[in-house]
């Protein structure tokens, strides 16, 4: 007989949340466990192999541009890291360049000079409401494909040339005493850290502000250029000359490269701009008055009392962004630049077959690289928040 009363498992929510947790993950685990079993099976029943031996094999074929050395002899683990390589660079390009053309944009929108302001809110709403792969086409079929040939470049001083096929630059080479310069970089970098922590401490300190930036940049170039003096000019420059239908020598931009860059730039850099002109507008309009009454200049009021305000707003924002254009970069395989996607799982994996090892691979390269912008990202965010979480 009943006694009317509910058993334990219901009264207590704690024990009911985990036994109900427990469940779901048991369902998800037989899911999982189903979907890997029957594609196994499958694979099996029609004699393809798994594994990733695979990666070891000699590839074949030649890739347009490699940041190490590469070619046809080489293997599928090579064609990987190569991508993986190429992925990285636009990505890292892209971030970069499409932050500061976010933040002058978005900064500009409140600008008191009209057509600096419309020029931003232009900006902002063209380019962020045309597909970013139709952006992509745009720059390299109609702008980099209209420049002239190899015999009439676009130069630069006889150092820097331009044309359909590329930006040709001219290349530091090392000779022995780089190492002294490369140390003094080294030096420099970990100096600008020190110095912007102690001077942060000095203004909390006594209220004295100093000039940071300049100081880091004086770091920066003096440093290096007194070890460029001392070792007696360690490098030499490699000059990109024309031989037959092609320059030699040199770095090599190619065109598919620039063309992604600065669609991916552009396009998230409106995004960003966006972010930024949130983030200003959230600084109660109060902070810039009062500053007006210290004696501040605008310049002074932006950097010192609205940015770091706003960037508690604009840095979850950033992270979402940078992220996506990642993501993004996968439209490289439209315009034949050979990031990741395009040399490993298209070409590689149209040659080997192994699909599930390959998409395996090249999902956990994007997953790994988003969670290091998340983490990098989420560390800033809580450096500039308000209130510090515990």
């Amino acid at each position: 007989m009943s006694n009317g009363k509910s058993p334990a498992f219901y009264n207590n929510p704690h024990v009911r949340a985990l036994v109900y947790q427990t469940l779901l993950l048991a369902g998800l685990g037989w899911f999982m466990f189903s979907i890997v079993s029957n594609t196994l099976a499958n694979m099996e029943a029609r004699g393809i192999r798994t594994g990733f031996d695979f990666l070891g094999n000699v590839a074949g074929f030649d890739i347009l541009m490699s940041l190490v050395p590469y070619d046809a002899s080489k293997t599928y683990f090579d064609t990987f890291i190569v991508g993986l390589l190429n992925t990285v660079l636009v990505s890292v390009i892209g971030i970069v360049f499409s932050t500061l053309l976010g933040f002058v944009m978005g900064v500009a929108n409140f600008s008191s000079n009209w057509l600096i302001r419309k020029l931003s809110v232009l900006y902002v709403e063209v380019f962020r409401n045309i597909p970013v792969l139709l952006q992509i086409f745009f720059w390299y079929f109609a702008v980099l494909a209209a420049l002239p040939n190899a015999r009439n470049s676009i130069s630069l001083g006889e150092a820097i040339f331009l044309n359909i096929r590329g930006l040709y630059l001219p290349k530091p080479v090392a000779e022995p005493g780089a190492g002294l310069v490369y140390g003094a970089i080294v030096v420099a970098l970990v100096g600008i850290v020190v110095l912007k922590v102690w001077a942060k401490r000095k203004q909390d300190r006594d209220g004295s502000q100093l000039p940071v930036l300049w100081m880091s940049l004086g770091m920066l170039v003096g440093l290096p250029l007194l070890a460029f003096m001392v070792a007696g000019a360690p490098f030499t420059l490699d000059f990109p000359t024309l031989r037959g239908f092609n320059f030699q020598g040199g770095i090599t931009v190619i065109p598919e490269l620039m063309a992604l860059s600065v669609a991916l730039s552009i396009y998230t850099g409106a995004f960003i701009a966006e972010a930024v002109r949130a983030g200003v507008q959230a600084v109660p309009h109060g902070q810039t008055e009062a500053a007006r009454s210290l004696g501040l200049r605008d310049g002074q009021i932006m950097k010192l009392i609205v940015v770091p305000q706003a960037m508690r707003v604009i840095v979850p924002l950033l992270n979402s962004e940078y992220q996506s254009l990642v993501k993004n970069s996968t439209l490289a395989t439209a315009i034949g630049y050979p990031d990741l996607f395009t040399v490993f799982v298209g070409t590689s994996l149209n040659q080997t077959g192994q699909a599930i090892e390959i998409v395996a691979m090249t999902l956990t390269v994007y997953f790994t690289v988003n969670m290091l912008i998340s983490l990098g990202m989420n560390l800033l965010n809580r450096k500039v928040a308000l209130v510090e979480r515990k």
